[in-house]
């Protein structure tokens, strides 16, 4: 199952923000600067993706199914979404092979929002990870929002990081939030089966959002590891002994948790190694540092006993 947002038919957790979203256009209220907030993977995007299909499908065949916050599988502008050929929306995000959003990024799309529209609808832009925005793109994007062009909707993502106070001002925001109970219940419809018989309870904090526990399932289905009898411990272990987390992204961007979740767990037994791992932590999401000598230090110093 592909649950890359622009690919979501179906909307959890967020049924009354959508709603709420959807009344504001339909009295030409919609802000149109609206920064959205709220931990990776809780469906900030996915929200997002569903409000343009709902408008861009309304004179369409197969518009959005609102009485079941379904996008229909045969809907004009959800394929052409798929096919990132939708020449009213424009995604910006951070690349694979640049570690920011840089300039040239936000340049492209003032030029784009200076074309001609080729229809009627509104346009829509997202810039996801906002957190990864480097000043110059920052301070070309302000000027953009200080003035926006007609009829287009900016939503911005940003993933409960600390961002530039100019940016936040520019735009209304709406902060995401999702209880711990919804965000098992919605892990259990994207694996399409009941957490319990799949991942021990034991890799899943109190934060954890649907996002990250599909995609601990998925990892436990492509490497063949049995995570309903496997203790965090030992599963830090294992991505670190094998090097997973070079050969899968979304276990990247999840190890640095799970390890701050073990060394809170254990906090009351060392105190001094939670301190010196967390500041390591910290650091290497800053500076973008190498993580092998961290995992090295890590392992000797928490995992073997």
């Amino acid at each position: 199952m592909n649950i890359q947002p622009y690919n979501q038919t179906n909307l959890y957790g967020f049924n009354e923000q959508f709603l709420q979203f959807v009344n504001l256009y339909n009295l030409s209220k919609l802000p149109r600067k609206i920064l959205l907030s709220g931990p990776k993977g809780i469906g900030k995007s996915t929200l997002f993706y569903h409000l343009m299909n709902y408008v861009f499908s309304k004179d369409e065949k197969y518009p959005y199914e609102i009485n079941n916050f379904t996008i229909n599988n045969e809907n004009r502008s959800f394929r052409l979404i798929q096919q990132n050929t939708n020449p009213n929306f424009t995604l910006i995000d951070i690349t694979r092979e640049k570690k920011k959003i840089d300039i040239n990024q936000i340049r492209q799309l003032i030029t784009n929002m200076r074309k001609t529209s080729l229809n009627n609808k509104p346009r829509f832009v997202l810039i996801d990870n906002i957190e990864f925005l480097n000043i110059n793109s920052i301070n070309a994007l302000l000027k953009i929002l200080e003035e926006p062009f007609e009829n287009i909707y900016f939503f911005l993502i940003n993933n409960r990081k600390k961002i530039l106070p100019t940016l936040k001002s520019r735009c209304l925001e709406f902060k995401m939030i999702l209880s711990n109970e919804n965000s098992l219940l919605i892990a259990n419809k994207l694996i399409g089966s009941n957490l319990d018989d799949n991942i021990n309870l034991d890799l899943i904090d109190y934060y954890s959002t649907p996002g990250k526990i599909y995609h601990l399932f998925k990892f436990s289905k492509e490497f063949n590891i049995d995570m309903k009898n496997m203790s965090l411990k030992n599963f830090i272990s294992i991505i670190v002994d094998n090097s997973y987390y070079k050969k899968e992204s979304s276990i990247k961007n999840i190890i640095f948790e799970l390890i701050e979740f073990f060394l809170i767990k254990n906090i009351n037994s060392n105190l001094s190694n939670y301190t010196h791992f967390i500041e390591k932590i910290n650091n290497l999401k800053k500076f973008n540092l190498d993580e092998e000598s961290f995992f090295i230090e890590f392992k000797s110093a928490m995992l073997n006993d």
